[in-house]
């Protein structure tokens, strides 16, 4: 059976979609969400869990018999970035020290595309070595020492670590004004029938709809054999601002949506993840593009609301 922290958020709950559809038995944590998703449901075993208690962590491992764990699950920063760094850093010492406990085979954890920023290189390829620029926000700055963090924890355990470079993620079961993507506050706008605000036609960066995200992880963490301790996870394709909106207009024809031209700073390059590794070890290949990802998620917010 393979553990899924956080598995009712975005990215944990289209992971346990994808190791279900390979037909693996999945259970997922959750510790103040309850509401399963419509596509899990009967289909995993939910456990509410605080993963910063260590005493409740490890009793799952005497009610279930876990193979792999993918920690995904993380709090969100407020007012006091100590106590975040201690709630996650508290969480993913747990999370370790479970699988050091259970001698499970793999431990994925989220990383993030941002621990790249600094480098000029396009597109980010796990080969880079991470520079020492100052990153823009607490939840980067953690994802950067959760990599070292996992990979010392985990040496000479016999379980292998996969450091999970996540890209930019949307799709289903993301707030739908997240201020971290533009593309579901885009589209929330257009079904509410209000008039987004204007994009510059070729901006961009990195995308990747959530199931594909989930498909990937799900790959790495039920390959039979990997070579490497870290991937990038995401699309491997450059999204632009026109892409976007070309699919809404395929996906909601008859609005009227602009597009600024060119550039908002001017002449330069987006970066965006190189998923060649992740590729040629599992045989991924993104199943949605910007067309059938945007209609997808259209679809789904008929009917919910998230």
């Amino acid at each position: 059976m393979i553990l899924i922290t956080g598995g009712l958020g975005m990215i944990g709950a289209h992971t346990a979609r994808a190791l279900v559809d390979l037909g693996h038995d999945v259970v997922v944590t959750s510790h103040r969400r309850a509401d399963v998703p419509s596509f899990l449901a009967g289909k995993v075993t939910v456990e509410q869990l605080d993963v910063t208690d260590r005493e409740a962590f490890l009793a799952l491992g005497d009610r279930h018999q876990i193979s792999d764990i993918v920690h995904l699950a993380r709090s969100i920063p407020g007012d006091d970035p100590v106590a975040f760094f201690r709630t996650d850093t508290i969480g993913l010492l747990n999370a370790l020290d479970a699988a050091r406990t259970w001698g499970v085979r793999r431990f994925a954890v989220a990383s993030s595309l941002g621990v790249y920023i600094g480098r000029t290189e396009i597109p980010w390829s796990e080969n880079l070595a991470l520079p020492t620029a100052e990153v823009p926000h607490p939840i980067i700055a953690f994802k950067k020492a959760v990599e070292p963090l996992t990979t010392h924890s985990l040496r000479g355990s016999g379980v292998q670590p996969i450091i999970l470079r996540i890209g930019s993620v949307w799709g289903p079961l993301m707030d739908p004004e997240s201020p971290f993507n533009r593309i579901p506050p885009y589209v929330s706008a257009v079904l509410r029938d209000e008039q987004p605000a204007p994009l510059h036609a070729d901006d961009g960066g990195d995308s990747c709809y959530a199931p594909d995200a989930g498909r990937a992880i799900a790959l790495l963490t039920t390959a039979e054999a990997l070579q490497y301790d870290t991937y990038n996870v995401s699309s491997g394709q450059l999204s632009t601002n026109r892409d976007l909106v070309e699919a809404v207009r395929a996906a909601l024809p008859g609005r009227r949506l602009e597009l600024l031209p060119g550039r908002q700073h001017g002449p330069g390059a987006d970066a965006y993840l190189d998923i060649s590794r992740l590729s040629s070890e599992t045989g991924f290949a993104p199943a949605f593009d910007s067309v059938t990802a945007i209609a997808d998620y259209v679809a789904w917010r008929t009917d919910n609301p998230r």
